[in-house]
């Protein structure tokens, strides 16, 4: 399973199949994913001072594909992109990819697809779950280390990066059982979210990719709102 799977998954809520967390935030965190990933892979990094070149920008370690159908196009991607700010491949590593990653994930059975109408009229889609089990194994990777019950590993401390930079984490892990606020938890978040898991220019950049899409998104919303209200 890709991080990113793992992430969508944690996100999307079981019963009704829908998110947690507005769209937007959550393509971002999707590229964002795919970027760690890769990074984890070894196919593609943030440039250093062993690099020629400015620090901190995109620098692909090796193109060859990583041999995962969802990876596969990203090397390219990120080959066009050398050079640019980690910020920048962000954006075109998480286009459609919810709905590629939604489909995968029904087609190995863990979600199953389902058309309804909002308000009756508008046709949409919904992903419930149909498997819970490997979301429960992440969920209780992601409670380990939340409540200082375990160590995290790198992936396990990225997911935890995304879901603090979505924040949502209260959303995945419920504190009360644990005798924590919801600050507590954001705070262990956070702390988690500032180790090793990758750089800290891809670090920076997913949050303030993350970060921006919910701004726009409050903008659109706001926008929306003023013009119904006329």
């Amino acid at each position: 399973m890709l991080l990113a799977e793992d992430l969508l998954l944690l996100v999307t809520n079981d019963a009704t199949g829908r998110l947690s967390v507005s769209g937007e935030p959550v393509d971002a965190g999707l590229g964002g994913a795919n970027l760690v990933e890769l990074t984890l892979l070894g196919k593609v990094d943030v440039s250093g001072e062993q690099d020629q070149g400015r620090r901190g920008r995109i620098i692909v370690r090796d193109p060859s594909p990583p041999g995962d159908e969802v990876l596969d196009a990203a090397p390219q991607t990120l080959v066009k992109r050398q050079g640019r700010k980690p910020s920048a491949v962000i954006r075109p590593l998480g286009k459609k990819l919810r709905r590629v990653l939604y489909q995968r994930l029904t087609a190995r059975g863990v979600l199953r697809a389902e058309r309804r109408r909002v308000l009756g009229i508008f046709p949409t889609r919904t992903w419930p779950a149909q498997d819970p089990s490997r979301k429960a194994e992440v969920r209780q990777q992601v409670t380990q280390a939340l409540v200082g019950t375990a160590a995290p590993d790198e992936r396990t401390a990225a997911l935890i990066a995304l879901l603090h930079a979505l924040k949502c984490e209260h959303k995945v892990v419920d504190p009360r059982p644990y005798q924590l606020s919801r600050r507590q938890l954001r705070a262990r978040a956070a702390e988690i979210a500032q180790g090793n898991w990758a750089s800290k220019a891809v670090r920076k950049a997913i949050d303030d990719e993350i970060a921006g899409a919910a701004v726009v998104m409050g903008v659109a919303a706001g926008g929306a709102a003023l013009g119904f209200s006329r």
